[in-house]
């Protein structure tokens, strides 16, 4: 009796593990990644060289790989909207007021997209959230837009899409040998 008590309890686990595998999604082929400003602001907390207390800005975006492919004009289209990455659209949050060229931004989380040109894209910051790629991107929720000046042949060349905060706290976007630098001021510090 214990016996086959004791079979049909490790039947049971061996049918709950296999179900349980056959739901476990296969990994991302664009990893979801994140940057702070100041660049690395985690581990500068962590050994405790932070100074006002907390970040100035994170986004948080998903890295696809070029993998062979000609990326901007291509698969990438100029002048549609791109999200910025793959899968859920780019998220920024600033954690404090910013300005872009001028423009005023206030803390809080946006959405990034930008329409990609040969010699410039517009970057857009978008007030709609938790959305997937640019399928349902409207120009409404639209919060501004800069044109921004695009650099090609930038060596040397990444296989990753990549965003990430420079040692000026400016947003820096690049794949394959392009990259667009997002000059962001931040106007009040986080307390």
């Amino acid at each position: 009796m214990w016996l086959a008590k004791t079979g049909l309890f490790f039947g049971f686990l061996i049918s709950c593990s296999a179900a349980l595998l056959a739901q476990t999604p296969e990994p991302d082929k664009s990893p979801m990644d994140m940057s702070y400003a100041p660049h690395n602001y985690p581990i500068l907390k962590f050994q405790g060289k932070v100074k006002n207390g907390g970040p100035l800005a994170r986004v948080v975006y998903s890295r696809p790989q070029k993998d062979g492919r000609e990326l901007f004009g291509k698969a990438i289209k100029y002048g549609e909207v791109w999200r910025l990455g793959a899968n859920e659209a780019t998220e920024i949050e600033f954690f404090t007021n910013v300005t872009l060229q001028g423009k005023k931004i206030p803390k809080g989380r946006y959405t990034l997209y930008c329409i990609p040109q040969p010699d410039q894209w517009t970057l857009i910051i978008s007030k709609d959230l938790n959305s997937w790629g640019a399928f349902s991107y409207r120009q409404t929720n639209d919060l501004l837009r800069v044109v921004l000046p695009v650099k090609k042949g930038v060596q040397p060349a990444m296989e990753f899409f990549t965003i990430f905060f420079n040692d000026n706290n400016h947003l820096t976007i690049g794949w394959d040998d392009v990259r667009v630098v997002v000059p962001v001021e931040f106007v009040t510090l986080p307390k």
